[in-house]
């Protein structure tokens, strides 16, 4: 696989897709006849391979509407190919939002308008839960009429013009209580997606901004700019637990479906079903909790009735797991690492998708060696080639087929002096 210099765009049916990867020289079988090709590489996995007109011109491939059929006469033999293409069963069809701007067409959704509103509805209700910031009793708290104040300054938006507020909260941080509500490890939030046809995804709106913060603790959140000081009424950026707070409180919101028919990873919420009929009842679950606890969405963030969803850097499907193409970018254009500190950084990114990876640790040893304290820092060959194998393996990482608890299947185990492995 490659990166070709600029993107590409390619029309397609509900909205363009663009792309800039491609792999060179793939052999494609039709029944005995091979071909090679370079196909691009687009997010989809509901269809194996696309051939295009150019490469159906030039392999002079006439197509029968009537009998369904397409016949290839090989450049080579001359012997004359027909591929018979079965009738395809009935798809619900893929529904983005960011395509649309009627949610009337949506079903099911068109029956929650109010929870998809242009803008947030002002300060959020009260809640059973509000943020806390608990700060350790080391003497940074006493009688004082000063304010507090957190450093503060606006960043540029990259893409969406404007600026961006950031707060440096890490004196506070410091001296807070920290919250040990977990998050979610990816791995298991994916393993319950066994026999998942039907996906939507829905992204709330400004998340954090949907929690009020405790009235006693509104001053701590104080921060000072050169337009003077202001302080937050609702949970900020930057603070150390608000993370883990918001993760508490969603699961409480979906308690009842969690791992039945809902995942959720902060304010990402993954709704799956078998069948249309299923999805149809719990997306409207869904949409209900959310206008029960008046959370509410960003439309052009979401999807509905999906076959495979972009989530958490993944493609699912019922297939399985994948790992989502426009997110190896990175890794394809990753230099060299020159420090520590970037090697740290590629195998973080890298190991994100480790269990795509037979034998991560193993092929990465010579990367992570340097990383121990007191190494010194040599890149050798072996290190180029850990680094350039674990860039080629990502790239051309499977399909992962989720694990059928319910059936048999085997568990595979492995240890030695320097590890512990299961698969």
């Amino acid at each position: 696989m490659s990166k070709l210099k600029e993107n590409y765009h390619i029309t397609a049916p509900g909205s363009p897709i663009e792309t800039s990867l491609v792999v060179t020289r793939l052999k494609l079988d039709i029944g005995t006849e091979s071909y090679t090709i370079n196909p691009m590489v687009l997010p989809h996995q509901g269809i194996d391979v696309i051939l295009g007109m150019n490469w159906m011109t030039e392999n002079n491939a006439v197509l029968d509407i009537g009998s369904r059929t397409v016949q290839i006469r090989s450049s080579v033999t001359g012997k004359i190919l027909r591929v018979h293409m079965p009738n395809q069963k009935h798809i619900e069809p893929t529904v983005n939002a960011s395509e649309l701007t009627d949610i009337k067409k949506i079903p099911v959704v068109c029956e929650f308008p109010d929870v998809f509103p242009e803008e947030r509805p002002g300060l959020p209700p009260d809640r059973d839960v509000e943020f806390r910031i608990e700060l350790l009793d080391k003497g940074f708290i006493h009688p004082s009429s000063s304010p507090w104040g957190c450093p503060a300054l606006f960043v540029e938006k990259k893409d969406q013009g404007g600026k961006r507020l950031c707060i440096d909260y890490q004196p506070l941080n410091a001296v807070t209580v920290k919250n040990k509500y977990p998050l979610p490890h990816i791995d298991i939030l994916f393993d319950q997606l066994a026999g998942a046809r039907v996906f939507s995804k829905i992204d709330l709106r400004s998340g954090y901004y949907q929690i009020k913060i405790r009235d006693e603790d509104i001053p701590k959140t104080a921060f000072s700019t050169r337009y003077g000081l202001y302080e937050y009424l609702v949970m900020s950026f930057g603070l150390t637990n608000a993370p883990a707070f918001f993760m508490y409180m969603m699961n409480s919101v979906f308690m009842n479906e969690l791992d039945k028919f809902v995942v959720v990873f902060i304010d990402d919420i993954l709704i799956y079903s078998k069948n249309e009929e299923e999805h149809a009842k719990h997306l409207r679950i869904v949409l209900a909790r959310l206008r029960e606890h008046k959370l509410y969405t960003k439309f052009s963030k979401c999807a509905f009735w999906l076959r495979e969803v972009s989530f958490l850097g993944h493609i699912l499907s019922e297939k399985g797991v994948a790992v989502d193409p426009s997110k190896l970018e990175d890794v394809l254009n990753w230099k060299q690492p020159e420090t520590v500190t970037e090697i740290r950084s590629f195998l973080g990114l890298a190991g994100y998708y480790r269990r795509f990876i037979k034998d991560f640790s193993k092929t990465a040893k010579p990367m992570t060696s340097l990383t121990k304290k007191n190494a010194r820092y040599v890149w050798s060959p072996n290190c180029e080639e850990a680094f350039q194998t674990l860039k080629k393996l990502l790239t051309s990482a499977p399909v992962l087929a989720q694990t059928e608890v319910t059936k048999p299947f085997d568990v595979y185990c492995d240890a030695s002096g320097n590890g512990l492995s299961y698969s």
